[in-house]
Order: structure tokens, then C-alpha cells, then sequence
């Protein structure tokens, strides 16, 4: 059996990003909820 978790820079660049997060208002509200608990990087 092998490990779930099967990382990938690309991808998780491409649906967790900083640019991804600002581009839809729910993303947005992440990265506010994220500022606002002070959070060292917002995003990946």
C-alpha cells in the first residue's frame, strides 16, 4: 500500500496559489480569515 499523499508543485500551485486563492470571492475570504489570524504565508 502506498502513501495518500502524492505531492505534485504544479498542481497544488495551481488550485491552492496566491493567484488562484484572489480570483474568486471565496478564495478571497481564505486569505482575509488567513491575514486576520496572522498567518506567516498566506498561500502556497
Amino acid at each position: 500500500m502506498k502513501m495518500t499523499f502524492q505531492p505534485h508543485k504544479t498542481r497544488r500551485k495551481r488550485t491552492m496559489g496566491f493567484l488562484e486563492r484572489s480570483r474568486t470571492p471565496a478564495g478571497r475570504r481564505v486569505l482575509r480569515n488567513r491575514r486576520r489570524k496572522g498567518r506567516k504565508s498566506l498561500s502556497v
